[in-house]
C-alpha cells in the first residue's frame, strides 16, 4: 500500500487524473477498476473518480509495487548540475516569464521517460525546472503530481514570451485566464511587400488538418474550418528588401495564424518555410520564419496573480535578429 497526503499543488484536481501523475505505470482501464474495487481511497473511504481532493486528504493506493517502479522523478542530481540558460522578463512567486529565443524547444515529449534524455535537457522547460530547483522554489522529491509547467507554448523557430507557471494554483488561474482572453500577447514579425493598409484587422476562416499537421486559410468558411481575426500595424518597412515591418494581434489565437493568414494574403513571413517558399530568404540568412511574440498585457481579477492586472511586459529588441532590417525602429 502507498499513501499520498495532498499538498497545495495536488488540491482543486480530480482524483483520477491524480492517480494518473502519480503512478506513472498504471494503465488507465485498470485505475477505474481499482477505486471501483475501492482499491484506491481517499481518507479511507470509497472514493469517486471525478472526485475534488483537498489539501490534507489522505489518498490510500492498495496497488501493486509494479506500477510504481516506472513512476517519473526528475533527476535532482541533474538539476544542480545544469547551468540555467534563460532570458527572464519578469519573475515573482507565482509564474516567471521567459524570452524563448528561435531553434529552442520549448519543451519534447510527454514526460514520462524514466530519465530525461539529451533533448529533453536542452528545453526551456527543463531549464525553468532547473533553475526553480536551484532557487529552492521546486523540489522533486517533495511533489506528488505537480511540476512547474507552461501555460502557452510557442513553435521551435518563433521566439518570444512564455509564460511558466511555478504553482498549481497559479497554473490554474493562468490557464482559465488564457481561455477567457485576459492575456493578451501582441507580435512582431517581418513580411515580404507592402501592406494594402497602415492598419487593419482581418478576417478569414482557418482549417486545421491534423495529418499534415498545417492549416488552410479561406475567405469564406470550409467544412471544420474556424474564423480567424489577425490585426496588424505598419511600423517600419525596408524599401531595399521589400520588407514591411509589422505588429501583429491575435483576436483569435489559432494554430500558425499568423504565418498561415500572411502568406494567404501574398505577404508571406521572411524565413517562412511552411507556407511560401523561402529559398531566396535562406540566401540572406533567414530560414525560419521572422516572428517574435515580443510583449504581453494582462487583465484579470483573479486571487492569486492580481498583481498582474494591468501590467505589460516587453522583450529586449536586441534579442530580436530581424529587427536589423529596421534599423530606426529597433
Amino acid at each position: 500500500m502507498r499513501e499520498f497526503v495532498i499538498n497545495s499543488n495536488d488540491s482543486g484536481q480530480r482524483l483520477d487524473k491524480f492517480v494518473l501523475k502519480t503512478v506513472w505505470g498504471l494503465p488507465l482501464s485498470l485505475m477505474y477498476k481499482f477505486i471501483r474495487k475501492k482499491r484506491i481511497k481517499v481518507n479511507g473511504k470509497r472514493a469517486e473518480e471525478k472526485q475534488i481532493l483537498c489539501q490534507g486528504d489522505v489518498v490510500e493506493m492498495y496497488i501493486p509495487d509494479e506500477f510504481f517502479e516506472n513512476k517519473q522523478t526528475d533527476d535532482v542530481v541533474e538539476f544542480s548540475r545544469v547551468k540555467p540558460r534563460l532570458s527572464i522578463v519578469y519573475e515573482d512567486e507565482n509564474i516567471i516569464l521567459c524570452d524563448k529565443q528561435p531553434g529552442i524547444l520549448t519543451h519534447t515529449g510527454d514526460g514520462k521517460e524514466k530519465k530525461a534524455d539529451a533533448a529533453e535537457r536542452e528545453t526551456l522547460l527543463y531549464h525553468i525546472k532547473a533553475y526553480l530547483y536551484q532557487k529552492g522554489e521546486y523540489d522533486p522529491e517533495k511533489e506528488n503530481s505537480f511540476a512547474p509547467a507552461l501555460c502557452n507554448r510557442i513553435d521551435r523557430n518563433t521566439g518570444g514570451i512564455v509564460i511558466a507557471a511555478k504553482n498549481a494554483a497559479a497554473l490554474r488561474e493562468m490557464n482559465a485566464l488564457i481561455k477567457e482572453g485576459g492575456v493578451h500577447k501582441e507580435y512582431l514579425c517581418a513580411v515580404h511587400g507592402r501592406l494594402p493598409k497602415k492598419e487593419d484587422t482581418m478576417r478569414a476562416h482557418l482549417f486545421k488538418n491534423s495529418k499534415t499537421k498545417t492549416v488552410r486559410v479561406t475567405d469564406i468558411p470550409t467544412k471544420g474550418s474556424k474564423e480567424i481575426v489577425t490585426g496588424y500595424k505598419v511600423k517600419a518597412y525596408n524599401r531595399e528588401k521589400d520588407l514591411s515591418l509589422l505588429e501583429v494581434r491575435l483576436y483569435t489565437g489559432r494554430t500558425h495564424q499568423i504565418r498561415a493568414h500572411f502568406a494567404h494574403i501574398g505577404n508571406p513571413l521572411l524565413g517562412e518555410g511552411k507556407y511560401a517558399h523561402n529559398k531566396e530568404d535562406r540566401s540572406i540568412g533567414f530560414s525560419h520564419q521572422a516572428l517574435y511574440s515580443f510583449r504581453v498585457f494582462f487583465e484579470t481579477d483573479g486571487e492569486v496573480l492580481s498583481s498582474l492586472d494591468g501590467k505589460m511586459f516587453t522583450v529586449d529588441r536586441r534579442n530580436i535578429d530581424f529587427l536589423k532590417l529596421f534599423g530606426e525602429y529597433r
